[in-house]
């Protein structure tokens, strides 16, 4: 479904991200999981167009994406941001049906879609009224995942959806997440810094560093054959309390 081919970018004199080569396949999901500002955010950009690489290709179904082509190939795909990114004047449901609406969609059309979202992510329908002020953090999250899926799109690219969310409610859509992209069988491919939520969702583990693929595999491997010194740091940074007490105690 998509494939980067030796992709680079950089701002002046420093690297964002550097000799890149990515497959994912069409129904699996892909975490990108790495430090902040590691080029993560960066290679959601390139597949989505926003930023152009220096050097290298990206492929959607084959396809190398140009600026001929790139607004046909960004339908394809739903973009979930950092911390939502709802416009504060749209109600949930104006957020929601703001693409539709642009491309024409007749309003029943757009009601029965959001009902169907609705469903799916476990939104309360009596809240698509309410502004994103008056909706709690969890419920902006689905609002903006809904926003993404109205097109029904190929591919889902989400940038930290969870990460500005309280430990319960994190935990809550990770387990709704992991329904959705089963049922959907869309290609996903997300950012996150936590490796729990990245074994939890992931089907492949991309761990990136200073701009560059350090290893990919499944969450043993990563746990278990790491590459570099620092994916160990990474996973060990992220250890609880209680599993450090365990440690001392064997």
């Amino acid at each position: 479904m998509i494939r980067l081919q030796n992709i680079s970018k950089y701002y002046g004199n420093k690297k964002a991200i550097s000799s890149i080569d990515l497959t994912c396949e069409a129904g699996s999901t892909t975490v990108l999981i790495g430090p902040s500002g590691s080029g993560k955010s960066t290679i959601l950009r390139a597949i989505i167009g926003l930023i152009i690489p220096d050097s290298g290709e990206v492929q959607i179904e084959g396809e190398t994406l140009t600026h001929r082509n790139l607004l046909i190939q960004r339908r394809k795909m739903g973009y979930v941001i950092q911390d939502g990114g709802l416009f504060p004047h749209l109600s949930a449901m104006g957020n929601i049906a703001l693409m539709a609406r642009y491309l024409g969609w007749d309003e029943g059309e757009i009601h029965s879609r959001a009902m169907e979202l609705c469903g799916l992510t476990k939104f309360p329908e009596d809240a698509l009224s309410r502004y994103p002020i008056q909706i709690s953090g969890g419920q902006r999250q689905r609002v903006s995942l809904m926003r993404a899926l109205m097109l029904d799109p190929d591919i889902i690219l989400l940038d930290e959806p969870l990460g500005s969310l309280d430990p319960l409610i994190r935990s809550e859509l990770q387990g709704d997440l992991k329904d959705i992209f089963q049922t959907l069988n869309k290609t996903v491919i997300m950012v996150t810094h936590d490796i729990g939520e990245a074994g939890f969702l992931g089907d492949k583990i991309v761990f990136i560093n200073e701009g560059e693929l350090v290893q990919t595999g499944d969450i043993q491997e990563l746990l278990q054959s790491p590459k570099d010194p620092f994916i160990t740091r990474f996973i060990n940074a992220q250890r609880s309390p209680l599993e450090f007490t365990e440690d001392k105690k064997v």
